[in-house]
């Protein structure tokens, strides 16, 4: 997935009033502001109502859903014939504000911009990104490491615990 494939895509969202928020790898290259890796897919999070207006613009332009064994309702990859793929998570806020369906986004966390090729783009905000691969379940890749350590230095946020140990090996 190129920058100007993730761009295309966020316009075509914004402009058919779906408000999406970039996660993952280009969520993390949009804060720094400089794509740092190659990215196979992009990473977004959007409100649950949105999703029927969203599955049907992709789908307009070729794309099916791929079966994964952590496809859910409301977390799920839809992919073209090119190889392009979009990995959806979907959140429903309350009145308050608190999130009670879907991918656990606390509403804070939506409030991040970033920048691809110049543009800015809605994405998760930096310490958000920090605390979420804090808390993952899954042991951190070389590239988590790369990502969390570029973030913590660009925003001087302190790194997590479980992080520390770690970023020392790379």
């Amino acid at each position: 997935m190129e920058a100007e494939d993730v761009l295309n895509l966020y316009k075509l969202f914004k402009e058919n009033d779906i408000e999406v928020w970039i996660d993952g790898g280009w969520g993390i290259d949009a804060l720094l502001g400089k794509q740092t890796r190659p990215h196979k897919d992009l990473d977004i999070a959007i409100n649950h109502k949105d999703k029927p207006k969203f599955r049907k613009l992709l789908e307009e332009r070729g794309y099916k859903d791929l079966v994964r064994s952590d496809t859910s309702d409301w977390n799920f990859v839809l992919g073209d014939d090119k190889g392009k793929e979009v990995d959806v998570h979907t959140f429903l806020f309350d009145e308050g504000g608190n999130n009670v369906y879907g991918t656990d986004y606390p509403k804070q966390s939506l409030t991040g911009t970033g920048i691809i090729n110049g543009e800015s783009v809605n994405c998760i905000a930096p310490e958000w990104v920090v605390k979420f691969h804090a808390q993952a379940a899954y042991e951190p890749k070389e590239k988590d490491l790369q990502d969390v350590n570029a973030i913590c230095d660009k925003f001087s946020i302190e790194p997590p615990e479980n992080y520390k140990k770690l970023l020392k090996l790379i």
